[in-house]
Parts: C-alpha cells; structure tokens; sequence
C-alpha cells in the first residue's frame, strides 16, 4: 500500500509540491509563519513607518512523506542517490532521504512549492525523520524550511573634489598617513611673559 492510500486522497495531488528539484510524494500538514517585528519605541505623528517595522525572513514547516510504493517508485524512478555518510542503497525512500540531506548540506537557495503558495531562496533548517513499525518502507519528514532575504548593492564613486561645492564636507575620505601631535606654540605677540616672582 502507498502513503497516499494510507493518507486518504489529499489535495496535494491536485499540484506538484517540490523541494527544491524533490518531487513530494504526499502532505500530511503545511505551516506557513510570516512574521512583521514591530518597534516598541513610540513613532512620531507623520512618519514613515515602514522605518519602524521590517518583515522577518518567511518560514515554512512541512510534514510530508515517500512510500517505496508509491507510483514513481513502482515505475523505477528511483532518484540519484548521494553518500551522506549513509551506505548506498536501492530503494526509492532511502534514495529521497538522502537527497534531501545533500540538499540541506548544499546550502545553495532554492525554491519550495507548497499548495498555497511558492517561495523563493529558502534554506532546509531542519530535518525530522520518524522510523517505526509502521514506516519501515516509507519515509515520513517534518522539515522545517526558512528563507534567506538577499539585498543587492551597488557601488558607485563620488565627482572629483574640484567640481564640487563643498569638498570638506562632501568628497571621499583621504588617506592622509598617521598624523603625530604637534605641541601648540602662541602667535606671535600673543604670549604673556611669565612674572619672575609672585607679590615680588
């Protein structure tokens, strides 16, 4: 018997959910957690709040499974298999577990479809593998998934000192060398002789 006849027909069926390029045979459960971090600091009348708040990376935990059953295995797809520190073998389960972990190892982005929605350079944080009696030719996977935000910068140079009004305020910081403190002497005519006795 495969997972899913042991599920029950679910609507996963009804669109591919993957794992990166792991085809997921059958969902038991999606969680999904968009989290805003909010300021706590009280924000003044007419300011732009999106400076007070930013989105937190996406994270999703799927409970998912693969049977030895299931009709891609029956057909011979069995995927490639990666040594993991995991002896090789031939069935279909032990074959998707180990890709998943070489996709974990990896730490390369990649995209997740899940039913409701698609995500994009997300990472596997964690995986959870439950083996009993009752799984022995399936493998069952909680998979903790999160997203890792990539910004784009850019470098750019500032015009030449002499084109612009106020260097000193304005223009690239010098590398002027090490610079050593120098004793200050008053100007000319400005120094005060010093008395040779005090009430003298």
């Amino acid at each position: 018997m495969s997972i899913i006849d042991s599920l029950g027909l679910d609507m996963i069926l009804l669109s591919s959910k993957k794992i990166g390029d792991i085809t997921i045979s059958a969902t038991l459960e999606e969680v999904y957690h968009d989290e805003l971090t909010i300021t706590e600091h009280p924000v003044e009348n007419g300011a732009n709040i999106n400076d007070h708040a930013f989105k937190r990376p996406n994270e999703v935990i799927i409970k998912c499974g693969w049977s030895n059953s299931d009709y891609t295995a029956i057909l011979g797809g069995t995927p490639a298999k990666v040594n993991n520190g995991m002896p090789a073998t031939s069935t279909y389960v032990d074959a998707v577990y180990s890709q998943l972990l070489a996709l974990q190892e990896s730490r390369k982005p990649f995209d997740l479809v899940t039913c409701r929605r698609q995500y994009s350079n997300m990472l596997i944080q964690s995986l959870m593998v439950i083996n009993d009696d009752k799984t022995s030719g399936a493998l069952m996977v909680t998979a903790t998934l999160r997203e890792v935000i990539i910004v784009k910068t850019k470098a750019t140079t500032l015009p030449p000192r002499d084109v612009q009004e106020d260097p000193a305020a304005t223009a690239e910081t010098e590398n002027k060398g090490a610079k050593a403190p120098v004793p200050g002497t008053p100007a000319p005519g400005g120094a005060l002789p010093v008395p040779s006795s005090i009430g003298g």
